[in-house]
C-alpha cells in the first residue's frame, strides 16, 4: 500500500532551519533515519521508505509552501493515491511549540500551504499533523518569527519532537488516522 507524505516547506538554503519549514524537517529525519536520500523530480524532491510492507512517498513540494497544492495533487495522481493517505505535515503558530496536532480533515487554521492544497484539491480530506511553533513574536513581525530560526531553547528540544512526529507519519500508514490521532496527538 502506498501513502503520499508531504512536509510543506521553502526551498533553498535561506529557509533551512526555519520554523516554517519543520515539515521538511519531519521528513529529512524520517529519510536519514531510513539512510536514504531525497531525488528532484517534478515539482519537489521525493524519497521513498519502505516500512512494514508499506511505500511512504516523502514530498518536499518545490512550489513554495503558499502554492504547495500543486505538487501534491502532482504527486497523488501520478502515484493513484487517494487522499484518505495523503498526510500533510506542516507548521502552526497557533498552538504552543512542540504540539503536535494530528486530523483526518478540517479547516486550514488560516495556514496560506494549507488553504492553497484545499483550493487546488477543491476540498480537506486528507489528513494533516500540525506542530506547533507558538507565537512569540511582536505585533507585524509574523513573517520574521515564522522564516527566522529556531531559538537555542527550541532548537535543543527540536530533535525529539522531530522524532515523535516521524514516527507518527509512519503510524498513519500502518495503524490508522484514530489510532495515530490518539497516540500521537500532545499538547
Amino acid at each position: 500500500m502506498k501513502y503520499l507524505i508531504a512536509g510543506l516547506g521553502n526551498m533553498g538554503a535561506e529557509y533551512d532551519g526555519t520554523r516554517h519549514n519543520v515539515g521538511f524537517s519531519v521528513l529529512d529525519k524520517i529519510a536519514s533515519d531510513a539512510d536514504i536520500t531525497y531525488k528532484h523530480e517534478n515539482l519537489g524532491d521525493m524519497a521513498i521508505v519502505k516500512h512494514k510492507g508499506r511505500s511512504f512517498h516523502l514530498l518536499k513540494p518545490s512550489t513554495f509552501m503558499n502554492l504547495s497544492g500543486k505538487a501534491i495533487r502532482y504527486w497523488m495522481n501520478k502515484l493513484s493515491i487517494p487522499q484518505d493517505r495523503i498526510l500533510v505535515i506542516t507548521d502552526d503558530l497557533n498552538i504552543p511549540f512542540g504540539s503536535i496536532r494530528i486530523r483526518p480533515n478540517g479547516s486550514d487554521g488560516g495556514h496560506n500551504g494549507l488553504k492553497n492544497i484545499n483550493e487546488v484539491l477543491g476540498n480537506q480530506s486528507y489528513a494533516r499533523m500540525r506542530i506547533g511553533i507558538s507565537a512569540d513574536f511582536s505585533r507585524g513581525r509574523q513573517i520574521d518569527y515564522v522564516l527566522g530560526k529556531w531559538s537555542r531553547e527550541e532548537a535543543e528540544k527540536l530533535p525529539e519532537i522531530l522524532q515523535h512526529a516521524a514516527k507518527a507519519a509512519f503510524a498513519f500508514g500502518t495503524i490508522g488516522i484514530t489510532e495515530t490521532m490518539n497516540q500521537y496527538t500532545r499538547k
